[in-house]
């Protein structure tokens, strides 16, 4: 989808006569170090944007960085100088009494077209000095994501990495009783926000994955009976079927540069093989042969490496994580704890891989190095699986299954800020997608 929203960025600000944040100084720039183990949230003040919809846009703005764990919004009841005038220089020494290293003050207008106007500024309370400036046009039916774009901004300008909030989720809908359960593909906004269903839930589907670069998921259903693989474009909602293979497929993603989905194929002999399928030439690869069950395979960002489960290790059911290259090459052992691993997932950032762990009684989400060393466990429950990655690869979001049914989950690196993402309905299988553009 083209994005409607027009970031004037730094060429705007300077017409707005804010001065560039190339010509600050260095050693005054408001920084926060995500790269450390556990981080302290930064105190973060954000008034109540000025104008009609200035509130609406401000309160999500606030809920995305507090949401992020890197930042703890002050509450508004503390504020010293109350913002008559978004664009003036802020009385610096009113927020710095109350612990406020960051300020966000803002607007939002109507223009003559009908298109709003938002426009922020990021200011460095103890450098006395404005960090950023930007404003941004949008339809009306666009205004959350002009404040998830600002989050981003701001977000990116503190860390000196990529946001996450502009983004979206795929999901599987569940509803009804446990036994007779409804399930269908929906998608909404990375906070739960402007749900929106894809299917009508007359067949079951599962594991739906977003195209890294398209507005396109992947998924399975039993429409036919039995598993099969499709694609489906978002906005115009046709579909067609990856491949009319005998068979059951199961489990599919695509490659980092969209032009290949990955899957495996259940054979009649009980063993299951990666195949990988060219979406412009629909010729099929079979990238491994062995009579283990080789499933949920992810490829590395760059495309040169496939992370996967299988049990050819030995043991029933005891399913280790595999990294191999992605002709099929040199496929290896990397997990070696005690437990049974499913659904690896490799980070966006290239550095991690995700999975889950059933261990001691509990399923567990963690990460590990692409080598298997240095495992982390983020979060334990009675049940729970399914990571995937924010698109900067600083979140996981998961499903659980508690009080009758499962619910999406997300938790950063730190495994210490966890938190229920709200959906109307049981929710499961997320996906997260890239950056919208």
């Amino acid at each position: 989808m083209k994005s409607i929203l027009k970031p004037l960025l730094m060429v705007a600000a300077m017409a707005m006569g804010i001065s560039s944040v190339a010509t600050l100084p260095a050693q005054a720039t408001l920084e926060l170090n995500v790269n450390k183990g556990n981080v302290e949230p930064m105190p973060i003040a954000i008034p109540d944007f000025q104008g009609g919809l200035g509130p609406q846009i401000s309160e999500i703005v606030t809920a995305d960085l507090k949401r992020s764990g890197l930042f703890a919004p002050i509450d508004k009841a503390a504020f010293v100088e109350k913002i008559a005038n978004p664009d003036a220089t802020p009385r610096f020494d009113d927020w710095k009494v109350i612990n406020a290293q960051a300020l966000v003050t803002g607007s939002v207008s109507k223009e003559a077209d009908g298109r709003i106007r938002a426009q922020y500024r990021l200011w460095d309370i103890f450098g006395n000095q404005q960090l950023a400036g930007e404003q941004f046009f949008a339809n009306d039916a666009n205004q959350r994501r002009v404040a998830h774009i600002i989050a981003d901004a701001i977000y990116e300008k503190i860390t000196g990495e990529k946001g996450y909030f502009d983004t979206r989720v795929v999901f599987v809908d569940e509803s009804g009783a446990k036994n007779a359960r409804k399930k269908r593909l929906a998608i909404m906004d990375q906070d739960g926000a402007n749900v929106r269903y894809l299917s009508d839930g007359r067949s079951i589907v599962l594991t739906p994955r977003f195209s890294p670069n398209r507005q396109e998921i992947t998924y399975m259903s039993y429409e036919s009976g039995q598993p099969k693989v499709y694609l489906l474009q978002i906005e115009t909602g046709q579909r067609e079927l990856v491949g009319n293979f005998p068979g059951m497929t199961f489990a599919p993603r695509f490659s980092p540069d969209g032009q290949k989905v990955i899957m495996s194929l259940l054979r009649d002999d009980g063993n299951s093989n990666i195949f990988a399928m060219d979406l412009r030439s629909r010729s099929t690869t079979r990238l491994t042969d062995s009579t283990a069950i080789d499933t949920s395979p992810s490829y590395s960002p760059d495309g040169s490496q496939i992370v996967f489960t299988s049990d050819r290790g030995g043991g029933s059911g005891r399913s280790q994580i595999y990294v191999m290259g992605a002709d099929g090459s040199n496929p290896h052992r990397i997990s070696f704890g005690d437990g049974v691993y499913s659904t690896p997932v490799w980070s966006p950032r290239g550095d991690l891989i995700a999975f889950t762990k059933q261990s001691g009684g509990e399923f567990q989400i963690g990460v590990m190095k692409t080598d298997g060393s240095g495992e982390r466990i983020l979060s334990s429950g009675f049940q729970q699986e399914g990571p995937t990655w924010a698109p900067n690869g600083r979140v996981l979001m998961f499903f659980r299954d508690s009080a009758g049914g499962p619910k999406l989950v997300s938790v950063d690196l730190t495994g210490r800020n966890e938190q229920q993402i709200p959906t109307s309905n049981y929710a499961s299988d997320p996906a997260w997608s890239p950056l919208l553009e």
